[in-house]
């Protein structure tokens, strides 16, 4: 205890380096971000931003003039039935009721019943060509020349293109050469010609630089080829310990 007495210092307030008083401030108590969690906070509004177009208003709710048709609920209609009375007809014949013998029941046929089919002729069609039928001449058989034949195989088919006025194998690209062009003759076309000699390369005597094994490598006693000889067991690899193991039913 005297030793931690000995070697403590004492404090040094230029050393410390803490925030000063103004560097604390208490959390605020108006609006909703970061507010004084002891206090109570009252219900925040805040103003709608101004629209670019003065045409397109924000508040576009009708004014006292719109009227609500009481009929209409939040369900929808309220389902009263409503009646409407007809005017007068300008000509009394223009609606009139069929007497009883304008009815022909007999000639409904029984609901249920087979009854044969019936058919009806319809009128000529009024755009239809009366012979829609191709004359002879009007077919034509396709081309069996060229490389276009539709049900056989074409042979291939050559062109010939004109003569070219320039790079063609009659002209003289290279004019006449030069004097300079021509190289010097050699003696030996003319004269005799003297011997000639070349040098070889240096040549090695044909070798075998294998290592091969001596009399004492082979061990004959080791081969079990050609004899019994007994099982032989291996350990197992260590299997991963995440594996499921294998249960069986034992009975």
């Amino acid at each position: 205890m005297a030793e931690d007495n000995k070697n403590a210092r004492p404090i040094i307030a230029a050393r410390e380096k803490g925030p000063g008083p103004g560097r604390y401030a208490l959390p605020s108590s108006v609006g909703f971000i970061k507010h004084d969690h002891t206090k109570h906070m009252r219900p925040a509004y805040s103003f709608g931003q101004r629209l670019e177009n003065s045409m397109f208003r924000k508040d576009c709710s009708p004014g006292p003039g719109y009227y609500i048709d009481p009929r209409v609920t939040r369900g929808g209609r309220d389902g009263t039935p409503a009646y409407s009375i007809l005017g007068r007809q300008i000509d009394p014949n223009q609606f009139k009721t069929p007497c009883p013998r304008a009815y022909c029941p007999e000639k409904v046929h029984p609901q249920g019943e087979r009854h044969a089919p019936s058919y009806s002729m319809g009128a000529r069609t009024r755009y239809r060509k009366r012979d829609a039928v191709p004359a002879p001449n009007s077919y034509t058989l396709p081309p069996l020349l060229g490389p276009k034949v539709p049900n056989n195989v074409s042979c291939p088919s050559y062109s010939m293109t004109g003569q070219a006025k320039t790079g063609s194998y009659l002209t003289d690209l290279t004019k006449t050469p030069g004097p300079g062009r021509y190289n010097a003759t050699a003696p030996d076309v003319n004269a005799s010609k003297a011997p000639v000699y070349s040098m070889l390369s240096r040549s090695y005597m044909p070798g075998d630089g294998t290592q091969k094994p001596g009399p004492g490598a082979y061990s004959p006693e080791k081969v079990v080829v050609n004899k019994p000889k007994p099982p032989i067991y291996s350990l197992g690899i260590r299997h991963s310990e995440y594996v499921t193991p294998l249960f069986i039913d034992a009975d």
